[in-house]
Order: C-alpha cells, then sequence, then structure tokens
C-alpha cells in the first residue's frame, strides 16, 4: 500500500486562514438558525392546518411530534458522522433535506403529509443540531486559535439553536397575516432561505474535520469521559423538560389561544411561541459569562414559576398573561438548556463529541414531541386545567431532581 494512503489528510478548505474560519463560523450559525426556525414556523398555522385537513387538538399535537421520529432517526443514526467525514459533509444535505420538507409542505396536503413533512424536517435537525453545535466549536477555535476555553462557541451555539426557534413562529406569523397564501408563501420563503445557505456553505465555508486514509481508529458514536455517565443521564433530562415546555408551546398554544381566549389572529397565534423562545436565546446570550451552577439555580426557579403563571392564565383567561408565562418559563428553560448542553459537551470524549451531542439532542427532542402528546390525551380525561396543573407539577419536580442529580455527581 503507498505511504501516502497511510496518513491523515485534511480537506482543501483547512488550510484557509482565521478570516475564512470566522466567516464560515457565522454562515454555519445562521444555516443553524434557518432549520431551527423551521421547526417552529408551523406554530401559529396549526388551527389554519386543522381547518384545511379537518382535524383536532390531538392530531395537531401528533403532527407536531411527529418531528420526533425524524430527529431520533437524524441524532441516534447519523449525529455522529460528521466526527468522522466532516462537519459540512453532514449539514449541507441537513438543510437540502428541511428544504425537502418545505416543499413537501407546499405541494401535498393532508394529515398524512403533515406528518411525512414533519417526520422529514426531524431529519434535517437531527444532522444538523449535533453537527452544528460542533461545527461551530470547531470554526471558532481555528479562527482565534489564542482563546481556547472561550465562551463564544457555546453562546452562539444555543443562541442560533433557540434563537431561530424563536423567529420561526414569528416570521410565519407575519406572512400568515398579511402575505398572500400562508400556507404556501411561508414554505416557499424558507425553502429559497436554506437553499441558499446550503450554496453558501459548499462554497465558503472549510472543513475542520480532517478524513483518514484508513478506517481503523474510527471514533465511536457514543464516548463519554471516565465518570461522567450520570452527569450526561442529568443533563440530558435536563434538557428534556426545558424542550416539553417548547413543545407545548409550540404545538398547542396557538390552539388554545383561539379555544381559550377567543383570539383568531394568525400574528398574534405565532407570539407566544415567539415570546418564550426569544426569552430562552435573549437569556442565554445575557448569562454567557456564567457558569453551569448559576445558569441550573436561576433556571430551576423561574422554570417552575412561568409554568405557575401559564396555569393561572388559564384560570384567569388573560393575553398578556399567557404571554408574560411564556416569556418567564422560556428564560428559566433557555437556561437549563445552556447549562445542560455545556453539561453534555464537557462529558463527551473528543473524538465522540457529535455523537454524544447526537443523544443529547435526541433525549431532548423526545421531550418536545411526547409530553404534548400526553398532554392532550389526558385533557380528553381529566380536561384541561386538571392536565396542565399536573403538566407543570411533573416537569417542574422533573427539573429540579435533574439539576440536583447533576450537582451531586460533579460534587
Amino acid at each position: 500500500m503507498p505511504v501516502v494512503s497511510m496518513v491523515r489528510r485534511g480537506p482543501r478548505a483547512d488550510a484557509r486562514g482565521p478570516a475564512a474560519h470566522l466567516r464560515g463560523f457565522w454562515i454555519a450559525a445562521a444555516a443553524f438558525a434557518a432549520v431551527m426556525a423551521f421547526g417552529t414556523a408551523p406554530t401559529p398555522l396549526w388551527p389554519l392546518f386543522a381547518e384545511r385537513d379537518r382535524f383536532g387538538p390531538t392530531m395537531v399535537t401528533v403532527a407536531f411530534a411527529a418531528i420526533v421520529v425524524g430527529t431520533a432517526a437524524g441524532f441516534l443514526l447519523l449525529g455522529h458522522l460528521s466526527d468522522r467525514h466532516g462537519r459540512r459533509v453532514v449539514i449541507i444535505p441537513a438543510l437540502l433535506v428541511t428544504t425537502a420538507s418545505a416543499v413537501l409542505f407546499v405541494v401535498w396536503h393532508g394529515l398524512p403529509a403533515l406528518v411525512v413533512a414533519r417526520a422529514l424536517n426531524g431529519v434535517g435537525t437531527g444532522l444538523m443540531a449535533s453537527t452544528a453545535t460542533a461545527y461551530l466549536a470547531d470554526l471558532y477555535q481555528r479562527a482565534r486559535p489564542g482563546r481556547p476555553l472561550s465562551p463564544v462557541p457555546g453562546t452562539v451555539a444555543a443562541a442560533a439553536n433557540l434563537g431561530g426557534l424563536a423567529l420561526g413562529p414569528l416570521l410565519a406569523g407575519v406572512l400568515a397575516e398579511w402575505a398572500p397564501e400562508p400556507l404556501v408563501t411561508t414554505f416557499v420563503v424558507f425553502a429559497v432561505l436554506m437553499t441558499a445557505l446550503s450554496v453558501a456553505l459548499l462554497l465558503d465555508v472549510p472543513e475542520t474535520v480532517p478524513r483518514t486514509g484508513r478506517m481503523e481508529g474510527a471514533p465511536r458514536r457514543f464516548g463519554l469521559r471516565p465518570g461522567a455517565g450520570a452527569v450526561f443521564a442529568a443533563a440530558a433530562g435536563t434538557g428534556a423538560a426545558a424542550f416539553a415546555v417548547m413543545g407545548f408551546f409550540s404545538s398547542l398554544s396557538a390552539v388554545m389561544l383561539r379555544g381559550v381566549l377567543g383570539e383568531p389572529s394568525v400574528f398574534v397565534a405565532g407570539m407566544p411561541g415567539f415570546a418564550l423562545f426569544a426569552a430562552s436565546a435573549l437569556v442565554q446570550l445575557a448569562a454567557g459569562g456564567w457558569s453551569g451552577a448559576r445558569m441550573s439555580g436561576i433556571g430551576v426557579v423561574l422554570f417552575p414559576a412561568g409554568l405557575a403563571l401559564t396555569v393561572l392564565s388559564v384560570y384567569h383567561p388573560s393575553l398578556a398573561l399567557f404571554l408574560a408565562a411564556a416569556t418567564i418559563t422560556g428564560a428559566g428553560a433557555g437556561l437549563l438548556f445552556k447549562a445542560s448542553l455545556a453539561e453534555a459537551a464537557e462529558s463527551a470524549r473528543r473524538e465522540s463529541r457529535a455523537g454524544v451531542l447526537a443523544v443529547f439532542f435526541a433525549t431532548a427532542y423526545a421531550g418536545l414531541g411526547l409530553p404534548s402528546i400526553a398532554f392532550t390525551v389526558a385533557q380528553d380525561h381529566v380536561g384541561l386545567r386538571a392536565s396542565l396543573v399536573g403538566f407543570a407539577v411533573l416537569l417542574s419536580v422533573g427539573a429540579a431532581v435533574a439539576v440536583a442529580v447533576a450537582r451531586r455527581a460533579r460534587g
């Protein structure tokens, strides 16, 4: 065998300087935000889909939660691939798969179509989330080699994730309220945006993972540092609790605004989701220099406080109270998510970072969909108010227990 096939060789783009890596850092962040925004874009549109395709609140949550199936496949089966084959090689297909999902929303109607489109959306999200988080860290390290411990890549990754989730319902609400054909225009806009970003990534963003000439020594999909199992498990549980409230507001807030508050505006229907995710993103930016213990300590107080206000807004219907509840809940969930994401990343072996983050995000996204389905099923049996109280109590206790376990394991 020729000697040249035995050595590690990086892609040509790896030789670019810090400026190219910094430019690529922001392009990758924009791509991450776009895919996440597309995941929440249907939030204010669910009542329109329900009217067009004639299904009720339970089927709304089923259609919404179909993304969980796709993300599980994307995270667990494919999320580790960038550790071996390269970050960009995975992120560009993630954008293209999500674009295909947007096209399906336009050309195929009915509940089965929504389920398939959301599942495909989930595959793109699964490919993007764990890979983009690792890619941003790689790009920033090469752009700023003198700042190995900088919090910037983690902050930008979390802000792109939750900031994108915030922009999705806001943009969709604006387009649905004032643009023609809301169930078409929204998805065409996202398809064009993600196609443009995939071209930008292909042409201008450096690769950061060197490729090997041989298959021996491929990194494990899931490799934790010694003794980090309990910390990772607690981080995954905290992420699931944080995403559960995000799933609740994304899938059911628009339905609740119409049914409980009598609010018909599609734009207003997107505001609770925007308030929750925007608060999540902003509080993470504000907490850029905070320790994980401080973030989780404050988050575990804000989180149940916001859920308590959500329950109160149902007993005393008020749009202002509901938006305040979404904002406070989002702030608490954002702090818990950022702290848990950092803990998960620190638990991973360096060569298995994307694979470990894939498992973390798969667990979090299970929280995004499954509790919302359970909530609607419980609502059919015991009513909205009792279901919401139980939902708030279980999530609050679950988050508190996960934070306590993580602190004890670190100690």
